[in-house]
């Protein structure tokens, strides 16, 4: 049984639900009605079973998780699963725990200090990047990847140009994506991303250089509403892989275009020394994304890349080397799920047994 909180969940699973059902497994999809979680459900033609609302406040979200909790007790109280997974989901534990059931959760947020406390406590095994800067102590199982890996590698991915023709656009044309979302999560209480003044800043500048598209979570004024694409949420990682940059706020779609082969400027308050480690190492390492929670500085750099000749083709360069390093993570998963319990003592015994699920 696997607990959909967020529509980048539906991506991280997807190819594992598909791959463990092929395998004659059963898997119970439930679902939280966050942004455009059921609309890609639907579009993978994925079943589920629809559990919560999301909340605008912190109290809202605690009131969302203890009914999300009830209503996930009872499903799967009727299917009766020998696993619960999801994405550090409070939820899935409190349930697996209940019912005396095993819960295998993944993380790559270092961030979600609440969320951890009141979920971890009641999770059998927490699987991490390797490079994830916390010690969750002997139940944390850690794997070369990112999450996104699960879903944008070659093995899952194709672009389709065609996706193009319906914004007017070819291949060679130059565009650039403005990311902005809502930050109404649990681990965003407190948080922020660009101001409205920024949001037009950055699209008067950057649409000097090539034409703006912005994906938003929230509404827009009627300046910047006319910038808005309107792209199935299925098909939008076939328009980032084409993009000239990815310039926004978001976090996930941060990771997505680097994993792409595509330049993002990531700016919000979470930038800085207690920063993420897939954004640090995506920076540092790999020079593929660039962190600000300077608005202005953030928008120096996209334009001062935007000027640089041949930089998705440098950019191509920077991804191999990456995927030379990483795991091909739905394999990993899929081979955990179904070697479990033994999976987690050969993992503790010998962490080197996931090389053999190598990206490339």
């Amino acid at each position: 049984m696997i607990d959909m909180g967020h529509p980048a969940h539906v991506h991280l699973f997807k190819n594992v639900i598909w791959g463990l059902t092929k395998k004659g497994h059963h898997v119970l999809v439930t679902a939280r009605n966050k942004e455009v979680t059921i609309d890609l459900l639907k579009a993978y033609n994925i079943e589920y079973i629809s559990v919560g609302e999301i909340g605008s406040s912190k109290i809202d979200l605690i009131c969302e998780w203890i009914n999300r909790d009830y209503e996930i007790l009872k499903i799967a109280s009727k299917f009766n699963p020998d696993i619960l997974m999801g994405m550090s989901n409070p939820c899935v534990a409190h349930v697996s725990w209940v019912l005396g059931k095993k819960a295998i959760l993944l993380d790559d947020s270092e961030i979600t200090t609440f969320s951890h406390k009141i979920t971890y406590p009641f999770a059998n095994v927490i699987c991490t990047p390797s490079l994830y800067k916390k010690d969750l102590g002997k139940r944390q199982v850690r794997y070369d990847g990112y999450h996104e890996l699960a879903y944008l590698n070659p093995k899952y991915f194709t672009p389709d140009p065609s996706v193009l023709e319906f914004f007017g656009l070819k291949e060679s044309d130059k565009y650039v994506i403005l990311r902005f979302v809502s930050w109404g999560a649990n681990h965003d209480v407190g948080n922020k991303g660009l101001s409205l003044e920024d949001k037009r800043k950055a699209v008067h500048e950057i649409e000097k250089h090539g034409r703006v598209l912005i994906t938003s979570e929230k509404p827009l004024p009627d300046d910047l509403e006319k910038y808005r694409i309107s792209a199935s949420p299925e098909k939008m990682h076939d328009l980032l892989f084409y993009a000239q940059m990815l310039f926004g706020d978001s976090q996930t779609m941060t990771t997505e275009a680097a994993v792409l082969g595509t330049p993002a400027i990531r700016c919000n308050s979470f930038v800085g020394e207690n920063d993420m480690s897939n954004f640090k190492e995506l920076e540092n390492k790999y020079g593929l994304i660039f962190n600000y929670n300077d608005p202005e500085k953030a928008l120096e750099k996209a334009v001062e890349l935007l000027h640089k000749p041949g930089l998705k083709e440098e950019w191509i360069g920077k991804k191999e080397r990456l995927f030379k390093d990483k795991i091909e993570v739905t394999g990993f998963i899929k081979w955990f799920v179904e070697n479990y319990p033994d999976s987690f003592s050969i993992m503790k015994e010998n962490p080197d047994f996931q090389l053999q699920f190598k990206a490339v």
